[in-house]
């Protein structure tokens, strides 16, 4: 999973970005590369596997941020959209702090007005990506066969009536689209399309009111494909510098139930519709990110192309039962280990073996 951090200058999303990588990022100051990062994904799921299995190493599951630098006023073009081209979905950091040394760019803090103003900076990129590719169509169109002149209608009556709705200020991400149609469209990378994380970036002084600061913040901002959260991204960053037992114990005394990655990372799961398997083997126990809904056939795609290609069955039990019965071999003789074929969808927590031929 690669998530985008954006955010107006001064928001805090490079001290966040450290806060979610353990990196040491410069703060404060403007880079045209982004910073990137992986986040190893902590499951308990994943070490109580490799209790049981004991191979030779554990592998997380991984999510990659990169922190872009975010022009502003109609500006979000060339490398920016370069960088974000290709993620899964967007972590907009929201300054919600107040501090006389760090001036805002807007003059004042304002949560919902630096929410609306993201918004539409996304929203004119997407416009600007629909008029070029509607002028082109225009210019292809006529020199085109009648075959791809259907088709080319076809692509400007849905672009047109995105368009419009971009226009009326709904996102792509809240458009009434079909499968297909979003599978259509898919490939010009809209911003506006993608999942969206709304963070809100709050100061030490406020972490006594960030459980009821979040839930205001989700009932005014949640919507389809859009959550909301609220944490404070320098106390964080610090925190992710230590170890964990003594991290854990400073959140203990702070009142923080969940570390900043923790909670991001769920967040970002849910909002993804991401789920995790599991492989296990005499060499390592791994932890595979696959989209809810994947059949098993294209869940072994991800563990190796051979599997997927050769695919001949998966041996699959859930974690929860393989956690009572204590081994594979006991789930087997419970009957709770079971066979599935191609089309079985895979399951949060399924432990799976493929069996393949190539």
């Amino acid at each position: 999973m690669e998530i985008g951090i954006i955010g107006l200058p001064r928001s805090g999303k490079t001290t966040l970005f450290n806060a979610l990588t353990r990196g040491k990022a410069n703060v404060g100051g403007y880079s045209a590369d982004p910073n990137v990062g992986v986040a190893k994904v902590s499951d308990l799921r994943l070490v109580k596997l490799d209790e049981m299995f004991r191979p030779g190493r554990r592998v997380p599951a991984e999510v990659k941020y990169i922190d872009v630098a975010t022009p502003t006023h109609g500006e979000l073009s060339g490398a920016f959209l370069t960088h974000l081209s290709q993620i899964d979905g967007l972590l907009h950091v929201v300054r919600a702090f107040k501090d006389d040394n760090v001036p805002h760019i807007e003059g004042s803090v304002d949560p919902e007005r630096d929410v609306k103003l993201l918004d539409l900076e996304l929203t004119f990129s997407d416009l600007s990506i629909i008029e070029k590719r509607l002028h082109k169509i225009k210019t292809l169109y006529k020199g085109a066969k009648p075959n791809e002149r259907e088709a080319f209608a076809k692509e400007e009556a849905l672009l047109a009536r995105i368009k419009a709705a971009l226009e009326a200020e709904v996102p792509i991400r809240e458009q009434e689209l079909s499968g297909d149609e979003r599978k259509a469209i898919s490939g010009y990378q809209f911003l506006s399309a993608k999942p969206l994380l709304e963070v809100f970036n709050i100061g030490e002084d406020r972490l006594p009111q960030a459980e009821s600061l979040e839930q205001k913040w989700r009932d005014q901002f949640k919507r389809p494909h859009v959550d909301a959260a609220a944490l404070c991204a320098k106390l964080d960053m610090e925190l992710a510098q230590l170890d964990d037992d003594e991290a854990a114990a400073f959140r203990k005394d702070m009142g923080i139930h969940e570390a900043a990655l923790e909670r991001i990372i769920r967040l970002s799961y849910d909002l993804l519709g991401l789920i995790y398997f599991f492989t296990t083997g005499s060499d390592e126990v791994k932890a595979w990110t696959v989209q809810r809904g994947t059949d098993a056939v294209h869940a072994a795609g991800k563990v190796h192309t051979d599997m997927e290609r050769g695919f001949i069955k998966a041996e699959v039990i859930s974690y929860n039962d393989l956690m009572k019965c204590g081994s594979i071999a006991e789930g087997k003789k419970h009957g709770l280990l079971r066979v599935e074929g191609k089309t079985y969808v895979v399951q949060d927590g399924d432990v799976i073996t493929f069996l393949f031929n190539v």
